[in-house]
């Protein structure tokens, strides 16, 4: 006997660009760019066992419905469109009794005094994540991703265990660089996104550059405290940081010293420490992360 597990469908990877245009003479607009993919479930069951569709939203119409949302809703937050979009299914469809939504955003930075010119910003990705279930309740997620940063001092990492197959030698000065994946968990699905993101990120950047580090676990740790600490409303932070190892090119061969100056910056393998920071009161996560 064999019987239908968990499931959930929708369309996947929805590029829409809204531009908030700009209210007057002199106003700047405001680009919205954002990869938004939809996952519904519900009652069907039927689809699975017997082919029967009537329960299944096309996903056509869920890309549609992203596109007509962004006319409706104009340039709001990501995590604000998110809720939107996932009560439209769930309040909106019978059988549909969850709705997860994530969303990419790329930053765009203006150009010149016009208003009206943008470069895209590589620095780093917005992500959100907001589930609406109808017996669970409603949860965001906000973060980014593809943060890449680097100290040039002020790392170590020593005093680690040795076996027989161990050939690093302890690091008293290294540099340090890591592409950063964080995720924050809100206690509610209510707040100021724009704020709160702008802080999250400020408190990661500050924690990265100004905590000594005697391994990136106790950077990880720092970061995610940091966070917590800047934005009351966040009660969850996950990161994962790759070690982008950089080795001192041996310069002898040439009749050159190297004193920290020149690197291999290698591509793989490398170290990948991942990591939760949690307030004291947090809540139980939930269906934050599913």
């Amino acid at each position: 006997m064999v019987q239908l597990g968990a499931n959930r469908y929708g369309k996947a990877e929805v590029r829409v660009v809204h531009i908030g245009r700009a209210a007057g003479p002199g106003g700047a607009d405001l680009v919205r760019d954002w990869n938004v993919s939809t996952a519904l479930s519900g009652d069907l069951a039927g689809t699975h066992l017997t082919g029967d569709n009537a329960h299944v939203l096309p996903t056509d119409t869920q890309k549609n419905t992203v596109y007509a949302l962004a006319k409706k809703l104009g340039g709001i937050e990501p995590e604000a469109f998110g809720l939107e979009l996932a009560a439209h299914y769930t309040g909106g469809q019978e059988a549909i009794s969850r709705a997860r939504i994530a969303i990419e955003e790329y930053p765009w930075a203006p150009l010149g005094a016009g208003g009206h010119s943008f470069a895209r910003s590589g620095e780093y990705i917005r992500t959100v994540t907001v589930i609406d279930d109808q017996d669970h309740g409603r949860s965001v997620v906000g973060g980014l991703r593809d943060l890449l940063v680097l100290n040039t001092t002020g790392s170590q990492f020593r005093g680690f265990p040795h076996d027989e197959y161990t050939t690093l030698e302890d690091a008293y000065d290294r540099m340090l660089a890591t592409t950063v994946s964080a995720s924050w968990r809100f206690r509610e699905a209510d707040s100021d996104w724009t704020a709160a993101f702008t802080a999250a990120r400020s408190a990661l950047i500050d924690a990265f550059t100004q905590t000594p580090s005697y391994s990136l676990q106790q950077t990880l740790y720092g970061m995610g405290s940091a966070v917590l600490a800047a934005v009351p409303e966040i009660c969850e932070v996950r990161l994962a940081l790759p070690n982008k190892h950089h080795f001192a090119v041996d310069l002898a061969p040439f009749g050159l010293a190297n004193d920290n100056e020149v690197y291999y910056a290698a591509d793989r393998p490398y170290g990948l420490i991942e990591g939760t920071v949690l307030a004291d009161d947090a809540p139980d996560a939930g269906i934050a992360w599913s």
